[in-house]
């Protein structure tokens, strides 16, 4: 079993930074894949961006590309979100998930791969 909690939500004007972390505790060992995803209220869940444990290659969504960065302290078993340039749309709760199969990146993405998620994070955005 994987436990997984985040922090770091948080509200913020429109152009301004957060960084969300997630701690993961249990049997990490088995972890292939970390990601991170959000919801906003009344839409569908979304991935952001996912890591390979083992080779810490990354994939980004295009709601994420070029203005969000995940990173992984191995060590310390944290997974991090790194947001800039925020804007209202990206006003959500955010989730960070884990899973333990080998897969592919599409079932990664759409969180289907994923066997562990996060309670989430409140993200608020304002212009």
């Amino acid at each position: 079993q994987v436990r997984l909690v985040e922090s770091g939500g948080g509200s913020v004007q429109a152009g301004g930074s957060l960084r969300l972390s997630c701690v993961a505790s249990g049997y990490t060992s088995q972890l292939q894949y970390m990601g991170w995803f959000r919801q906003a209220s009344g839409k569908e869940r979304e991935g952001l961006a996912a890591i390979i444990v083992g080779t810490g290659e990354t994939r980004y969504t295009d709601s994420a590309k070029g203005r969000f960065a995940v990173s992984l302290n191995n060590a310390e078993n944290t997974f991090d979100l790194q947001m800039d340039s925020l804007d209202p749309a990206d006003t959500a709760k955010y989730y960070c998930a884990a899973g333990t199969i080998i897969t592919t990146w599409t079932h990664v993405m759409s969180g289907r791969g994923l066997d562990y998620w996060g309670q989430g994070t409140q993200v608020a955005v304002s212009s």
